[in-house]
């Protein structure tokens, strides 16, 4: 539920590649209205727009959170948070039709192999949270176990490589899997029908498997490739808005950490806020997950939202790897923790 459909990813790509990044309008300062005292002058509001990758989540908490709880505007600025349209919230960040966006590690290096200026500017979570999950009943508890199984997925290639470098690391024969697309379809009707496993995030589904009473095993991605560890998902902007406005992303960021901060210290009153921000949500499902990130947004990280540069070369390396990177690639313009408060 949580990542923008991979099987998109290559059109969005070279949607990506021809987009020109355009300036957005920062907010002056103005005289209040008249009658009011001089000494009370301020600042006005800087418009800011946050785009998400897909819809709201507990990994978005942090977001809301800031905004909500007023940071944002103690920080000047005016924040309105939408959902991706049909572009993505990568092309509209790359654009600057949205100062930020969330977007995850892979999208943004594969952007920046095609010269597009996405850079990451904080970890959402410190590590992988997404595995492979299956029913208790299949007796699924490694990939070794994978072999004679079907899959369900979206197709893409990433699935597949991912398959394969797990199933190799554990000696399985990754020729063994059946994989089929099944989409967006809901997770515990595909494996009570059609699959046997699929790609999920904990914090999301494997949370609700808990709350439904579906007992269900998790095979980590990062628990049998340590290059599968990546950021998922990111916060974004572009190289334009770090070159003109740096003390704009600085009191975004210093702002958003407050956020996430309020997550991790009272998630009980997060999730109440969160739900009151996006009613349609389940309740019950919002306050278990975030009480299950709460823990884990920083992790064993020095501050919310630091990224080592060692975590985007093995992605990197592994894409590369299985022929799902083309082009050169930097890591060290991919990301940055100069905007992240002390």
């Amino acid at each position: 539920m949580f990542k923008i459909n991979k099987a998109t990813k290559l059109v969005l790509l070279m949607m990506l590649v021809v987009v020109q990044v355009t300036v957005i309008g920062c907010g002056n300062t103005n005289e209040k209205e008249a009658g009011t005292d001089k000494k009370d002058d301020s600042k006005k509001l800087q418009e800011i727009t946050v785009v998400l990758d897909w819809t709201p989540n507990t990994n978005h908490t942090g977001l809301y959170v800031a905004r909500d709880n007023g940071y944002y505007e103690e920080a000047g600025l005016n924040v309105t948070i939408v959902q991706p349209g049909e572009s993505g919230a990568d092309t509209m960040v790359a654009a600057g039709n949205a100062q930020f966006g969330v977007s995850y590690q892979e999208s943004v290096t594969l952007a920046r192999t095609q010269n597009v200026p996405l850079v990451s500017i904080a970890a959402v979570i410190q590590h992988n949270t997404s595995g492979f999950a299956t029913p208790v009943s299949k007796n699924i508890k490694s990939p070794k176990d994978f072999e004679g199984k079907v899959y369900g997925g979206w197709g893409s290639p990433v699935e597949d490589a991912m398959l394969e470098s797990m199933m190799l690391n554990e000696n399985a024969d990754p020729t063994k899997v059946e994989n089929v697309s099944i989409g967006d379809a809901d997770f515990f009707t595909a494996v009570k029908r059609d699959i046997d496993f699929a790609w999920i995030y904990y914090a999301w589904t494997g949370v609700e498997a808990e709350l439904r009473g579906d007992e269900i095993d998790m095979v980590y991605l990062r628990d049998y490739a340590i290059e599968l560890d990546y950021y998922t998902p990111v916060l974004v902007t572009n190289e334009k808005m770090i070159a003109d406005e740096p003390d704009t992303v600085k009191a975004f960021m210093k702002a958003t950490a407050q956020g996430y901060q309020f997550a991790m210290d009272e998630p009980v009153k997060a999730a109440d806020l969160f739900v009151k921000a996006e009613p349609d949500l389940n309740a019950e499902l919002v306050k278990a997950s975030q009480q299950w990130l709460s823990t884990r947004y920083q992790d064993d990280a020095p501050r919310w939202g630091e990224q080592k540069l060692e975590v985007w070369n093995n992605y990197a390396d592994w894409m590369t790897k299985y022929n799902l990177l083309e082009g050169t690639f930097d890591a060290a313009k991919a990301f940055t923790n100069d905007y992240l408060p002390e």
